[in-house]
This record gives C-alpha cells, sequence and structure tokens, in this order.
C-alpha cells in the first residue's frame, strides 16, 4: 500500500491514485525454506529454489514522489490453509490488513488459488508428513517473525509429531498468541467413555502446548454444517427420497442437544475476534465454536425450512456404504458408542453456544445453510434434485418446532450475515487437505 509524499506539489488523480489503496496480491512459486522472503524476486514476483514452492507479493511500479507505508505489523500463520476452518481466518485476517503466512500441501486446488490471489497473502507449499530432519527447518522458516499463530492439525500423516513439532517452532520464534482447533477426550471426563480417536489426537497435542508454556488459546469446534451432503457418505448423509425428501439417520438420541458451526463462514471472524482481545484474555482457555445448539429433530426441522422440503430423523447406526480410511472407520465406531449409545455431551462438560455467540454476533445458522448453500453445494456435486418440479408448500413457511420450546438457546437473538457465493469460497471434498481416497473428515 502506497501514499504520497509531502513533497509532491501536485495531488495524483485518476486510477493511479485507485491503484494505491490495494495491496498487491499474492503469486505462488516454489521453495519450502524461503529465508530471505523477498529475496531473488522473478519478474511475477515469485522466488525459486530447487526445494518446494511459496507465496510473495508482486509489486506496483516505481512512482516518482511515492513512498510506501508500512506493511501490516501482524504477521500469523496458518498450516492446512485449503481447509474449511483455517481458510475461513485466512480470508478475514486478509481483509483486516494482517500478513497471513499460510502452508498448505499443494498451491493446485480453487482454495489454494483463491486464497494466493488475497492480499497479504503467502501461499507456503510443503508437506508437513516430510522426515523430521526436513520438517523442523521448514517450520523454522515458516514460524520465523511471526507473532500469532493458528494450527489445525488434521489426520494426515502422524497428528501428534506434526502438532508437537509446530508448537516447538512457534516457542522457538517467539509466538505471542497460538491458538489451537483442539477436541475433547471423553475418556478423561468419564473411564466408561471410549475416547473419539481423531479428538484424543488433538487433545494429546493440546496438553503438550500447555506444557511448553506459549500463550495459547484451544477451540473446540462444532459440527460442520457443511458436513451434510446427499452423497452417500456417512454420518450426516441426507438421503435424498423418491418423493423428494429427506432422511438424515445418526446414532444420536433424537433430544440430545448437538453444536452447530458454519465453519467457513463463522470460524473466521471469531478467531479475529480471539485474537484481537489477546492471549491475556484467553490463555490456556478452552473456547466453544458452536453457535446453535440444537437437537437432531431441532437440526431437521430448520433444515426443512431451509431446503423446503422435508427431512425426517431417523435413530439409528452409522451406514458405511462407501470406503472409507481405517482410522475414520474407528473414529465413527467410538463416536457411535460414545456419543450415541452412552449420550455423552458433545463438548463433554463445556458450555456453548454463547461464548461463541458473544465473539461473533453475524453468524449463519443452519436453516440459512440449508437455504442459501446447501443447494449450490449440492449441485457442485453434480446433484440436481433442487431443479426438479417437486413443491412442498406446507414447507414453504415456517413450521412448528417440537422441541424448540426446550432449549430458547437455539433460536438466533441477532441479525445474521450472509455474504453472496463466489466459486471457491468453500472447500470440496475433494480437494488437496483430503485422504488418499478424498475423502475429507470435517468435524465429527
Amino acid at each position: 500500500m502506497f501514499t504520497r509524499s509531502t513533497s509532491v506539489a501536485k495531488p495524483l488523480a485518476g486510477p493511479l491514485e485507485l491503484l494505491q489503496t490495494f495491496p498487491p496480491a499474492a503469486t505462488c512459486s516454489k521453495s519450502p525454506l524461503f529465508a530471505p522472503l523477498f529475496s531473488s524476486k522473478e519478474k511475477n514476483g515469485s522466488s525459486k529454489s530447487g526445494h518446494g514452492r511459496h507465496i510473495t507479493c508482486g509489486g506496483l511500479p516505481d512512482i516518482p514522489g511515492i513512498m510506501p507505508l508500512m506493511m501490516p505489523t501482524k504477521t500469523v500463520v496458518t498450516i492446512n490453509s485449503t481447509g474449511r476452518q483455517t481458510a475461513s481466518f485466512v480470508r478475514v485476517a486478509s481483509a483486516v490488513g494482517w500478513r497471513v503466512r499460510a502452508q498448505v500441501r499443494t498451491c493446485d486446488g480453487l482454495v489454494a488459488e483463491e486464497l494466493a490471489a488475497l492480499p497479504n497473502v503467502e501461499i507456503v507449499e510443503g508437506d508437513l508428513c516430510q522426515p523430521k530432519a526436513d520438517l523442523i527447518p521448514f517450520l523454522n522458516h515458516l514460524f520465523e517473525g511471526a507473532k500469532l499463530a493458528f494450527i489445525n492439525t488434521t489426520h494426515w500423516g502422524d497428528e501428534v509429531a506434526i502438532g508437537k513439532a509446530c508448537a516447538d517452532a512457534a516457542k522457538r520464534a517467539g509466538v505471542t498468541h497460538y491458538i489451537y482447533s483442539s477436541m475433547p477426550d471423553h475418556s478423561v471426563y468419564n473411564p466408561d467413555w471410549r475416547p473419539l480417536p481423531l479428538w484424543s489426537q488433538k487433545f494429546t497435542i493440546e496438553n503438550y502446548v500447555r506444557q511448553l508454556g506459549i500463550p495459547a488459546t484451544f477451540t473446540y469446534t462444532g459440527i460442520y454444517n457443511n458436513n451434510f451432503t446427499s452423497l452417500p457418505y456417512p454420518l450426516f448423509r441426507m438421503e435424498l427420497q423418491e418423493d423428494g425428501s429427506f432422511v438424515w439417520q445418526a446414532p444420536f438420541h433424537p433430544h440430545d442437544p448437538l453444536p452447530w458451526l458454519d465453519a467457513e463462514h463463522d470460524v473466521g471472524p471469531a478467531l479475529l475476534q480471539i485474537f484481537k482481545m489477546g492471549p491475556n484474555a484467553w490463555k490456556g482457555q478452552r473456547v466453544t465454536l458452536a453457535f446453535e445448539r440444537l437437537s437432531p429433530i431441532q437440526a431437521c426441522v430448520k433444515f426443512s425450512r431451509g431446503v423446503g422440503r422435508p427431512v425426517k430423523y431417523i435413530h439409528g447406526p452409522i451406514d458405511i456404504e462407501v470406503s472409507i480410511p481405517s482410522g475414520y472407520r474407528e473414529h465413527l465406531e467410538s463416536l457411535q458408542e460414545t456419543l450415541g449409545e452412552k449420550r455423552a455431551p458433545y463438548f463433554g462438560p463445556l458450555e456453548y453456544p454463547q461464548e461463541a455467540r458473544s465473539l461473533w454476533e453475524g453468524y449463519r445458522s443452519l436453516e440459512e445453510y440449508a437455504r442459501e448453500v446447501f443447494p449450490d453445494e449440492e449441485a457442485a456435486n453434480g446433484l440436481t434434485w433442487m431443479d426438479d418440479d417437486k413443491e412442498f408448500p406446507e414447507y414453504a413457511e415456517s413450521n412448528e418446532d417440537p422441541d424448540e420450546d426446550r432449549d430458547e438457546s437455539s433460536v438466533s437473538s441477532t441479525t445474521n450475515i450472509t455474504p453472496s457465493w463466489t466459486p471457491g469460497m468453500r472447500t470440496p471434498f475433494n480437494h488437496p487437505e483430503a485422504d488418499a481416497h478424498n475423502f475429507f473428515v470435517g468435524s465429527c
């Protein structure tokens, strides 16, 4: 971003003046070890070496009498940046002028390309599953000079080892506020509750971060609205019926409350507020990111209002009709036992949704998601049910929710903000952070 020097006699006018107000966009280039960050630039603004890829920011042409302002002073590191949580935060951080150094496994794909085009964003391509001898220097350079970090590890590779390595690198770099996306280990709260493997790994990493003494906050995310699909994926399949209605079958008790979150819409603003409030406000605390508290029956009622079709909930076992990773299968078996049969609370003893709503009032509800986003996501997956001529006039208006009086917190008291949809603003099931079978595991 540039401004005119006081020595300029005449004000600049026209397109040049407008050009000054926009930071340069970023482009993808090779090098995982990117020190110095802005050296050896080619004409397109990128730096190359034989080790991998990273982004640098392109510059404006030299303009007599124009001197640059200082760039944004806050630099935040993210990993697995094309995932739903992290991509949401990268978009918001970029929008408010923060520098983002965003690690991705590959620069290919719609989300990576979208993030690379944002101002003040450096996309750093590198595999977190690389050998430790290579991973440590990679992470050292990734965190160099950064004071903030949002870390969401995935089940790719050895998640615990990667999580610990990221925390170690952040400590060496002097990061002053480290937000880690964690989840509960239910066996800690009750020995009869079987831990969910993909969650307990995150809990192990959380405990390691606490032992390091980094100023840290731990976010616990609810069920992603985006998990719903009519494709034959387990647990959150909205199975399309011949009459045009939907059926959701899951092991959750029909009246047990569940936390809901539109990850791509709401994680970013909430994280930004946590960072802005500073490490002292949230040091060592667990923050539940869930903006609605809905039982399965309530969720189906709200979903039916959104799609304008009947949605029925069936309390039953998880149907697995497609090939899934063995680790995720084990996770689903544990979930069915712990959250389903034994009815353990989703977050353990943690409360919601008031905490998340205090951070961000403009959340997107499940009903809004079903109305405004779900049909587009289904169409992107090649489905056409939304174009059929079936009509359900009785579902065009709000239906009475039989459970709504039981939980007033399920009713939003705020004005929801829903931005218009643009391509690449969502993480598809088939994307670079998925596993070898292109199966993406969201929250749950």
